[in-house]
């Protein structure tokens, strides 16, 4: 990923500032476009929906859009009315301001759930920073630490393509440590191109590039009430219109928003709260891809297949127990399996039989901050790749005391 970003993208202008909600910390992000979008969102399947999604979810009902506004700090879930009018305030606010219609604005929020609503810090927030918004290059930067909560670092991403002989350009930022186990689609991306794309044709695409990026991240299975990822698309390349899958120009797109997608997703992965290892899980000829996607996020999100991560133990008998834990027809005496890091893979299982292996070698290799686990369960031809963390006692320290 190039050294550009939301401010690269025709059309597009942003800013990130301190609203006051988090002490001496950018807390409110705006990114605006000068024309109208086609928009699309995917959002999260827990049954405790936050506010601002709950909202979101009715403005893009035409699927368009012209703002994304997302406060850090609180996360406006579980606030009931005073919450409902926080957000709405927030679409209202920046609407007025910027001469459009509230349902033009898509809003998100992050940080702790069940606290009362600031509505009036961020919505001061909103008047003093918009007129701010500018194409600087570091006001990309500004917006893309503004959505953090317990990250480490920003997370960007930036993608150019040339459709139809027409240069454009999609970039994002996203947020998200903990409470991470994405199923929607605290976890947030929000997607910019200057793309000119149907805005039906962008919501399936979008859908399915989420299910194979974002859908397959975990670090502590858990569902926010928050997650949400958004894409605006404003047409400003002046590409020919994207209105079909049999198009050229369609399949670089797509091929182009799942690839900023997953940059971002494993970002997420490697700031895992209290994570040393990024693992990386694949497994293979699958009886088809719904099966191969559950028993990775079975493998991934096993508590005991993560802390032997952690404790670098090569203990296969775990992800053979997940594997038959993910509701999926699964026969252990098909599978092979491997381990170890990004150079080496070394088999510990074949055809369900336990092989000879340096088993001090593997421990070696499991050191590495990049591992890899790899299953063929030898029933098909669908493979797939998913991501997670190692479950430390440094996530557990940091979790026990989140709020205090």
């Amino acid at each position: 990923m190039m050294n550009k970003n939301i401010t690269d993208v025709k059309g597009f202008s942003c800013w990130g500032a301190h609203s006051g909600v988090k002490s001496m910390r950018r807390d409110l992000a705006i990114i605006y476009s000068e024309v109208p979008c086609a928009a699309a969102a995917t959002y999260t399947k827990n049954k405790v929906i936050a506010e601002p999604l709950k909202l979101t979810k009715t403005h893009l009902r035409d699927k368009k859009a012209q703002v994304i506004l997302c406060n850090a700090g609180n996360a406006n879930a579980c606030t009931g009315q005073q919450g409902k009018r926080g957000a709405t305030a927030m679409a209202k606010t920046a609407a007025r301001l910027l001469g459009l219609k509230k349902e033009d604005v898509i809003v998100a929020s992050t940080g702790l759930i069940g606290e009362p609503f600031p509505t009036e810090d961020i919505v001061n927030g909103i008047k003093e920073n918009i007129p701010k918004l500018t194409r600087r290059r570091e006001a990309g930067s500004f917006a893309a630490n503004a959505i953090l909560t317990t990250d480490t670092f920003a997370k960007e991403g930036f993608v150019e393509m040339m459709l139809d002989g027409v240069e454009a350009n999609m970039a994002g930022i996203a947020k998200g440590s903990g409470m991470i186990h994405p199923n929607m689609a605290t976890m947030l991306a929000f997607l910019v191109s200057d793309v000119n794309i149907d805005a039906d044709l962008l919501q399936e695409t979008v859908r399915e590039c989420v299910d194979q990026s974002f859908n397959m991240i975990t670090v502590d299975g858990d569902n926010s009430t928050n997650d949400m990822v958004a894409v605006m698309c404003n047409g400003m390349a002046g590409n020919p219109k994207i209105t079909s899958r049999d198009q050229a120009s369609y399949f670089l797109f797509r091929s182009k928003l799942l690839e900023l997608m997953m940059h971002l997703a494993k970002l997420i992965v490697s700031d895992g709260e209290g994570s040393s290892k990024f693992i990386e899980y694949t497994v293979k000829n699958a009886r088809d891809l719904s099966t191969a996607k559950k028993l990775v996020r079975a493998i991934s999100s096993s508590v005991l297949v993560k802390t032997a991560m952690f404790g670098r133990d090569p203990n296969w008998g775990r992800i053979i127990c997940a594997s038959g834990n993910a509701g999926v027809h699964f026969n252990y005496k098909k599978a092979d399996l491997f381990m170890g890091d990004t150079e080496h893979l070394v088999q510990v299982l074949e055809k369900g039989k336990p092989v000879e292996y340096d088993k001090n070698f593997v421990k070696k290799l499991l050191r590495e901050a990049h591992i890899r686990v790899v299953m063929d369960v030898n029933s098909g031809n669908a493979d797939i790749t998913g991501f997670g963390s190692d479950l430390s006692t440094d996530y557990v320290l940091f979790n026990s005391v989140y709020t205090t």
